[in-house]
């Protein structure tokens, strides 16, 4: 389907043409002066130079052609060259119905079915998930949810971290604690228990346990050094042990991520590169992409053009031992291997910039990856509390994600039960879904690369730019369209043929406006990987949807045809508001 933009462009050019003028001096864009006009057209001050003439009298000999137009209400030149203009009722009414028809919603399919994958979660396994790991979820689901839905193939993978020190810590201390288990005694042989020797609350004590008496007990380290070489090189007790890690954790993650709706087509792990890391390492040596430094293997990444220092990205430590530059060029390998990615995406903190740097140009300059694929660092900021500083429980300690999520819920609970008389089972299922919306969009309404403050007050309220506006909205829609149903005997599927016809006032007008800018937004949110912009338009829907409700009588309105037309309006505003919110990640609840 056209854009709006594209359709009124054409009637624009066209005049420019009929006057004499260039073509291409028709583009028209969104007014910048909505108090005058609601789209303007700049071409006759570039046309100016290139025909000696004024450009305000290039842009009267355009208005006056486009004068009586049907496709516009009113074209006014005016200095020092603008074509300001105003849309047919007409023609925005035909638009509408055109976008109501189309099961896009206007919105076209850019992908051409390229592979995305997005590297986003990076739950390390045996740690609970805390709020460090919220935006990079909430922001990677709805990055996918986008490009997806703008026709590309794409591919979610938390890569999950779980080689490693970390794992020779949680031998080393579970073989302090439970030197009875067969794992520890080197002569068994026979099967391994199939249940894991501790549940998940007892490994999320065992690490933060063992971290700490690493760093206080250079034996005990020692130890743990050991136990990470021997697991890593096949010791048959400890990889039994990383196995039952692995399922107790992935159990735990996926719980929680399940929580926020968030999903992976992969649950890659870094030890799944581990096979692809001695090749990668006598490819390097070998093609002279590598050299020694020091003791360490290293790839010179520094660039002429650089305004400051690139270090040279480390492949091997002067002991031999890999990196996380290491592993997460050998996920490079394997991704390339097995799904040919058009582009990689990675949604990290934006303190990592530096390292993906190196990392990006060490895969390109090696030819890790094809001339033309995309590696891009989505970098995103801090979540802080009220004080500006990361979020933190009141002892100091780091907040787990799953007790942000349940106090989020239970503040929501509490605004239900206050404000309305209802089930208490109903009630929770509704808070829960609007809970969910408070912390997603409280999250994507912020531009990703910026810090921003997590207000449980502001982002739990119905009023303002929040989730829960953005659904009392949607279900405020849902409950006019119950009644008019109801009251005319119809069914869902009978307003589909209900036609939209010219706005009857200027607040139909603004909202139906509103709506034919919904597919730019979605490309625009897709070109910049930018699930803010998605917020922003379906904010300013919401707002233009409620300004239209409170100027008009909808189900009391005596001339069927127009109730029929604002019922066709609002059925179509839901449309975009659902579409919008599912590309954020999150659902609207029936009733509030």
């Amino acid at each position: 389907m056209e854009q709006i933009l594209d359709l009124i462009s054409k009637y624009v050019s066209e005049a420019f043409g009929m006057a004499g003028y260039d073509a291409d001096l028709g583009k028209v864009t969104l007014s910048n002066r909505p108090d005058l006009c609601e789209y303007q057209c700049n071409g006759a001050m570039a046309g100016a130079k290139r025909y000696h003439k004024a450009p305000l009298m290039i842009a009267q000999d355009v208005a006056d052609i486009l004068d009586g137009c049907d496709a516009f209400e009113s074209v006014q030149a005016a200095a020092p060259g603008f074509l300001n203009l105003k849309l047919s009722g007409g023609l925005l009414s035909g638009f509408l119905n055109g976008m109501k028809e189309d099961e896009r919603l206007g919105v076209p399919e850019t992908g051409g079915n390229k592979t995305v994958i997005i590297d986003y979660g990076g739950a390390n396994v045996a740690k609970p998930l805390h709020v460090g790991h919220l935006r990079s979820a909430v922001i990677g689901e709805s990055v996918k949810r986008i490009l997806r839905f703008l026709g590309y193939d794409t591919i979610g993978d938390v890569h999950l971290g779980d080689w490693g020190l970390q794992m020779g810590l949680i031998i080393a201390q579970l073989r302090c604690e439970k030197p009875e288990l067969p794992y520890f005694d080197d002569a068994f042989e026979g099967e391994y228990p199939k249940e894991a020797p501790f549940t998940i609350s007892e490994l999320e004590k065992i690490y933060p346990e063992a971290s700490k008496r690493s760093k206080e007990d250079e034996e005990f380290r020692q130890e743990a050094l050991k136990a990470t070489g021997q697991l890593q090189h096949g010791h048959r007790g400890y990889h039994a042990i990383w196995q039952h890690i692995l399922d107790v954790s992935i159990a735990d993650l996926k719980k929680n991520y399940d929580s926020l709706n968030v999903s992976f087509e992969l649950w890659k792990k870094e030890s799944d590169a581990q096979p692809y890391i001695p090749d990668l390492v006598d490819y390097l040596k070998r093609e002279g992409y590598a050299h020694l430094d020091q003791g360490a293997l290293v790839v010179d990444v520094a660039q002429d053009s650089d305004t400051k220092k690139i270090p040279p990205c480390m492949i091997l430590k002067s002991d031999g031992a890999s990196l996380y530059n290491t592993t997460d060029l050998a996920t490079i390998v394997m991704r390339m291997e097995n799904w040919k990615p058009d582009q990689i995406i990675y949604v990290v903190d934006k303190r990592q910039d530096l390292y993906f740097t190196q990392v990006f140009r060490c895969a390109r300059k090696a030819k890790l990856v094809e001339e033309d694929t995309g590696l891009t660092f989505l970098g995103f900021g801090t979540m802080n509390g009220r004080d500006g500083k990361p979020f933190k429980t009141r002892d100091g300690g780091v907040i787990r994600l799953e007790d942000l999520i349940t106090d989020i819920n239970q503040e929501m609970l509490r605004k239900i039960l206050e404000n309305h008389e209802t089930d208490p089972g109903e009630a929770e299922e509704t808070a829960r879904i609007v809970a969910l919306s408070a912390i997603k969009y409280g999250d994507l309404s912020n531009q990703a690369s910026k810090d921003y403050i997590f207000d449980t007050d502001k982002f739990t309220s119905f009023e303002g730019n929040t989730g829960p506006y953005i659904l009392y909205t949607i279900v405020r829609i849902k409950s006019i369209l119950r009644r008019y149903l109801e009251e005319n005997g119809k069914t869902w599927e009978e307003t589909g043929a209900l036609d939209i016809l010219p706005p009857a006032g200027d607040a139909e007008k603004a909202l139906g406006l509103t709506l034919t800018a919904f597919a730019p937004a979605v490309l625009q949110a897709g070109e910049e990987l930018a699930p803010h912009k998605i917020c922003g338009y379906i904010y300013e829907l919401a707002n233009q949807f409620n300004r239209f409700y409170h100027e008009t009588k909808i189900l009391t309105e005596p001339a069927e045809a127009q109730r029929n037309s604002y019922i066709a309006l609002l059925a179509l505003t839901l449309r975009v508001l659902e579409c919008g919110i599912d590309l954020l990640g999150f659902t609207a609840p029936e009733k509030m």
